[in-house]
């Protein structure tokens, strides 16, 4: 097995916009050669080493096919931290987008109308943050400036698992 980085493990260009039939066709094939049953009477050396691998292939497919956490990982790769628990430093319209969302949130609850229109603009969020992510690590390789749209996207995910949460139980 080869393979320093995730991406190159799996024999995928270091992208942050990947084919995810391309990424699980790799991950299986990879998967394949390690898995432990392929090793069941080989020496306790190499059925170790076939279980770390199968480890290693197993958490790197998690990764990559995360779409934040495959732009975080190409971020880290290229040396920025992230600092995402010191760091809290963001765009001031975006800080002002939290606030209006918290305050969607909040006088939401309880009302199902409400909770779908902020889970829209989440949703809408998301896919203008994966375009921008898309053009700032592939296109333009600005790592600084997608580690800081990295940061933000992580608010709205945190934002979505709190709306899941307020979401009326049925």
């Amino acid at each position: 097995m080869a393979g320093d980085d995730h991406f190159s493990l799996f024999g995928l260009p270091a992208r942050f916009d990947l084919d995810a039939r391309a990424l699980e066709s790799a991950w299986r094939a990879v998967a394949a050669q390690v898995h432990p049953d392929r090793y069941a009477t080989a020496s306790p050396a190499e059925r170790r080493v076939a279980m770390q691998w199968a480890a290693r292939a197993n958490e790197a497919y998690r990764q990559l096919r995360d779409p934040l956490l495959r732009a975080r990982y190409l971020c880290e790769q290229a040396g920025v931290d992230l600092q995402t628990e010191s760091n809290t430093s963001m765009d001031g319209a975006f800080l002002m987008q939290q606030m209006t969302w918290r305050e969607m949130l909040d006088d939401a609850r309880g009302d199902a109308a409400a909770l779908a229109a902020l889970q829209a603009e989440l949703e809408q969020a998301r896919a203008s943050m994966h375009a921008t992510l898309a053009r700032l690590l592939d296109q333009e390789r600005d790592y600084a400036a997608a580690g800081a749209k990295v940061r933000e996207w992580m608010f709205v995910e945190k934002l979505a698992q709190e709306l899941a949460e307020a979401q009326p139980a049925g």
